[in-house]
Parts: C-alpha cells; sequence; structure tokens
C-alpha cells in the first residue's frame, strides 16, 4: 500500500480489506495518558483561554465530544481501541519500563535509544498537582468530567486517576 500511504493518508481512504492488511503489518503502539492529567498539562500549556482551570474545565464540558479539541477528547474517541487491536498500550508515568520492554522485543538496544525519564517524578508532581486543580472545581463539574471520560476510564487502568474516585 506505500503508493497510496503517506504521512497525510487517514485510514478512511482505504476499503476494509485494505486496512485490515495495513493494520495486520504494523506493531501498533498506543500511548495513553490519565484524562484529568491531559487537562492539566493543556491548561498549564495554555491552549485554553480561561483564567482558571475551572473555568477551563466548563468549556471542555461546554463544547462536549462533537465540539472540543483534540488535546482533551476522550482517547477512545480518538484512537478506538475496541476496532483497532493494538499490540503495545504505554501508560504515560511508566514510560521508562514500558519503552524498554517495547524495545527488547523490538530487539533494538535500549540503553541507547532511551531518553532520561523520570517516571517516579513526573507521577508525584501530577498527583500533586492533580490535588491542587479537583479541589478547585465544583461537585458537579467532578460528576460531569468523570461521565465525559467514563470510556476512557473503563478502557484502560487509571485506577489512580481522580475521575475514577
Amino acid at each position: 500500500y506505500r503508493q497510496r500511504h503517506t504521512k497525510e493518508t487517514r485510514l478512511s481512504k482505504f476499503n476494509q480489506t485494505e486496512i485490515k492488511a495495513m493494520l495486520g503489518s504494523y506493531t501498533k503502539v498506543l500511548f495513553v495518558r490519565d484524562p484529568f492529567h491531559r487537562l492539566i498539562a493543556t491548561f498549564l500549556q495554555g491552549m485554553g483561554i480561561s483564567p482558571s482551570f475551572s473555568s477551563f474545565v466548563q468549556e471542555v464540558l461546554d463544547s462536549g465530544m462533537h465540539h472540543g479539541s483534540l488535546a482533551w477528547k476522550p482517547l477512545v474517541s480518538l484512537c478506538r481501541p475496541c476496532l483497532i487491536q493494538y499490540d503495545y498500550v504505554v501508560v504515560f508515568g511508566f514510560l521508562r519500563q514500558e519503552l524498554g520492554h517495547l524495545l527488547r522485543r523490538a530487539g533494538l538496544p535500549v540503553g541507547s535509544l532511551l531518553p532520561e525519564l523520570t517516571d517516579s517524578q513526573v507521577q508525584w508532581t501530577y498527583r500533586w498537582l492533580s490535588e491542587q486543580m479537583f479541589s478547585e472545581l465544583s461537585a458537579q463539574q467532578k460528576k460531569q468530567l468523570s461521565h465525559f471520560y467514563r470510556w476512557d476510564l473503563a478502557a484502560f487502568p487509571f485506577s489512580s486517576s481522580f475521575l475514577s474516585e
């Protein structure tokens, strides 16, 4: 499928037989991140114009599934984990451990290719940020966010997410 496959070609441009053959020929890796951490990162990067995290979350909730930014849309609506059989799911916060395993499985040298990752520091920082940001939200916003991301929380191992509490 090389002649039709370029960086910009979407899977939807192929028929079902081509899609099945193409996906079967690739190692499919999905990188996932706790949806609440994605919201925090998006807010901190200034992608929302809101002055507070609470008002940013309200923008996200008001935009809904169809009008929202890719930065905060639920992952299941973007990567279709129920339709695509991913070979690996790599969870943000465990990158060093999981990328090392993935590189070993691919037969690549682990030490020279991995950047210096400090997963425990990242996890601690996001835990602290999550506590701070979550406390700014109303009970209604917390409930709505949990509902908005319910499929992500069901599909991926985010058991320590503030949204699953």
